[in-house]
């Protein structure tokens, strides 16, 4: 049986007076379950729903050491996940195949998932989990900023609705939304939680 593999990066930053509410995310990627989608599509909640302080920054700028922490998470696209919200989000992360470099792959996968280049901060190792199926993620953490408003996602295609004969594009994540670290574990998949405790665990040992 051949292991599957993934990469990601959990980008986060830290903000004075953070508190991005739950719900604040925009669409990367205007996906509707009748029709083709296009990266850069409308936004579900409105570009300015997904701007908390420092939006419209770019992903490289950091923000001050001494503000409250935020992690960067995406919602999955297409109609499975359209309704699903907690428990079912994700690091931006993509599959690696046999002799790609993990890091590269995260760092590429990023980028294609949000439409923005990973910055170029100091890596933080973040190790592995195995998620339900047998997937093994590798993951880093990359300080940095990014305005979920501003995030365009690649698309993937599938025949919907079921018997149609219609091939529809949906976005790979349909919106991205900074959290605290508490809102974070409630939102992203079960497996994935521990990123975010190994995350605080490093910037509490500095």
């Amino acid at each position: 049986m051949i292991e599957r593999i993934s990469a990601g990066i959990l980008l986060f930053r830290r903000v004075a007076g953070a508190g991005a509410s739950p719900g604040s995310s925009t669409s990367p990627g205007g996906a509707s379950p009748g029709g083709i989608a296009t990266p850069g599509g409308a936004a579900a909640g409105g570009a300015a729903a997904g701007a908390s302080a420092g939006a419209g920054a770019s992903p490289g700028s950091s923000t001050s050491p001494g503000g409250e922490l935020e992690v960067l998470l995406g919602h999955p696209g297409g109609p499975f996940h359209a309704a699903r919200d907690l428990g079912s989000w994700s690091i931006p992360k993509g599959e690696v195949e046999p002799g790609e470099d993990l890091y590269d792959v995260a760092r590429r996968e990023f980028e294609e998932e949000t439409g923005n280049a990973p910055p170029d901060s100091p890596a933080i190792a973040l190790g592995t989990i195995v998620q339900k199926g047998g997937k093994v993620v590798h993951a880093w953490a990359l300080e940095g900023n990014l305005d979920p408003a501003a995030s365009v996602s690649n698309t993937f295609t599938m025949l919907w609705p079921p018997g149609s004969g219609t091939i529809a594009a949906f976005p790979e994540i349909d919106r991205v939304a900074w959290f605290a670290p508490d809102e974070a574990r409630r939102r992203v998949k079960a497996a994935q939680a521990p990123f975010v405790d190994r995350l605080e665990e490093v910037l509490r040992a500095r």
